[in-house]
């Protein structure tokens, strides 16, 4: 279903730049709603070594016809070389709040 609602998850450095993502992308309505995490310890495979640090969940509530926006969104604010954008479909949920997903992001 093109108009289905997705969650659309990243992790950024700091919580500075996490709210500064989380501001843009509800302004533009290119999500109805944004959680910013508390601060999590990252560890992942990085140009041939093992890397730690601290990072800033972010979960991005939205429409799958907007992820390729979205996804731009993240892009210009991420600092990040190679930023995690990935897109989990919402295949249930409670239908007023998926509805609201719909109603508070912008048509295409």
């Amino acid at each position: 279903m093109p108009d289905a609602a997705i969650v659309v998850l990243t992790n950024l450095p700091d919580r500075d730049t996490a709210h500064a993502l989380a501001r843009a992308l509800v302004e533009g309505r290119l999500a109805a709603c944004v959680n910013v995490g508390a601060a999590v310890d990252s560890m992942y495979h990085w140009r041939g070594q093992i890397e730690t640090g601290v990072e800033v969940p972010v979960a991005i509530k939205t429409r799958a016809t907007l992820f390729t926006k979205v996804e731009a969104e993240v892009r210009r604010i991420h600092p990040y070389e190679l930023p995690e954008i990935i897109a989990v479909p919402i295949v249930d949920g409670f239908a007023p709040y998926v509805d609201w997903i719909r109603s508070e992001t912008t048509s295409d």
